[in-house]
């Protein structure tokens, strides 16, 4: 019989080149094993034209692998692949330490950051969905029947037993989540009968979007240069000046591979993207790889149906680069589309704030209102929505306010053009006495 090992803290890194795949990041593996906070203790690398069937790796290089651990005294070997259930259980038996694929690590990682209950049970959900795969074939003693007093003969096996309180934990998670789910509709028609704005922050892990987010908000979400440093979606109101309010959404961090259960998981979460009005895509200008990183961004973002919403892109960490300023680049029609910014060091911040009003402000109307005595409705309207910045009180009676806003909403809930009075602060100040 074989049951599994239950792994460590001391690691064995393997990674391969197939010949169908781009080259192999040695750097990005290492980075994402020690987030897990697992020390590495050895590396294997090799080359093969596809994986072999039954270790991956062929038994030449899976014979060196068990070297490896007994030399190094590996609790766990990771693998920078997806293995099959199979897979993991021959290379279990063979070097007799837990083997770990890269679905397998990320999924421990987001076990470990997740701090919110929604963000929790979405994780809990993603590892019982892989989780779910690993009981076919991956451990002989799920074959088992139950045994024991009262318990011998005919009956269910443990792995039906298994396979069927999986399936009820799956399925009580789905149900809270559809709840949290719902809140999160309900927040996000609010925003949307008051006519705010949602702009996601996206981009690869670790491409600096929650220090952005907090130069933005001057909130306190928690940075730090690790992968995955944060899971829970955050959100807060940002005033863009001549541009009005925008709510500003911080999200999970992309990486290449990222495991399906957790695509689907995150999906309630990953809605606030799919409905912003605008994508800022964050990337790690001073990364060799970024090109790639774009790429794998886009293809997740593809995967949720967000890649049809506009992005303007970040290049953060400028002050790794040689001789690059703060600076903005524009499209052939003028548009912002690329801002270049170090947020670490705080520059080129004010170029953020500025694309997001040459975005927000094509369509935005400074000016004052001069509504009649019977428009107090209108006026009750106007402050549940958000966009009065002040109010006189004129000679004649009736209400005098100074409004930003949307033209096409302001279009729409005033009822006379007259109503609106496009003249200075310091005529308004004198005629209203």
């Amino acid at each position: 019989m074989f049951d599994r090992h239950q792994g460590g803290e001391n690691a064995l890194l393997v990674q391969l080149q197939l010949s169908s795949d781009s080259p192999i990041d040695k750097a990005e593996f290492v980075e994402l094993v020690e987030s897990a906070n697992v020390k590495v203790v050895d590396y294997i690398s090799g080359s093969r034209q596809r994986p072999d069937s039954k270790y991956f790796v062929g038994k030449g290089k899976a014979e060196e692998i068990q070297q490896a651990v007994k030399i190094s005294e590996a609790d766990v070997v990771i693998f920078d692949h997806a293995l099959s259930p199979g897979q993991e259980r021959n290379i279990e038996q063979l070097v007799e330490c837990r083997v770990l694929d890269r679905a397998g690590l990320i999924l421990d990682i987001f076990a470990q950051r997740a701090r919110s209950f929604e963000g929790k049970l979405q994780v809990e959900l993603a590892q019982l969905q892989h989780l779910s795969t690993r009981l076919v074939r991956g451990w002989t003693h799920l074959e088992r029947q139950k045994g024991g007093i009262g318990l011998r003969g005919p009956g269910e096996t443990q792995l039906e037993t298994d396979r069927r309180l999986l399936a009820v934990r799956i399925k009580s998670i789905n149900r809270r989540l559809e709840k949290v789910q719902k809140q999160r509709q309900q927040g996000r028609r609010a925003r949307q009968r008051a006519e705010m704005p949602t702009v996601s922050l996206v981009g690869y892990t670790n491409a600096g979007k929650s220090t952005l987010f907090n130069l933005l908000t001057g909130a306190s979400v928690y940075a730090e240069d690790q992968l995955f440093a944060t899971l829970d979606a955050t959100l807060r109101r940002v005033e863009i000046a001549d541009a009005g309010p925008v709510i500003l959404a911080d999200t999970v961090g992309f990486i290449k591979q990222l495991p399906h259960d957790l695509v689907a998981a995150f999906r309630s979460t990953l809605e606030e993207t799919r409905q912003s009005h605008l994508l800022l895509h964050l990337i790690d200008a001073s990364n060799p790889e970024r090109e790639e990183r774009i790429a794998q961004v886009n293809e997740v973002l593809a995967e949720i149906g967000a890649d049809d919403v506009e992005q303007i892109e970040i290049y953060n960490k400028i002050d790794l680069l040689d001789r690059v300023e703060p600076h903005l680049d524009y499209d052939e029609e003028g548009k912002i589309k690329r801002v270049w910014i170090s947020s670490k060091n705080e520059d080129g911040i004010k170029l953020v704030l500025e694309a997001l009003k040459g975005y927000f402000g094509r369509e935005f109307i400074h000016c004052w209102l001069k509504l009649p005595a019977t428009e107090a409705k209108l006026r009750a309207t106007l402050f549940q929505l958000g966009v009065v910045a002040s109010e006189q009180d004129p000679k004649d009676g009736g209400f005098l306010l100074e409004v930003s806003m949307q033209k096409h909403r302001l279009d729409e809930i005033i009822p006379d053009s007259s109503y609106i009075l496009p003249i200075e602060n310091d005529q308004l100040a004198a005629n209203a006495g």
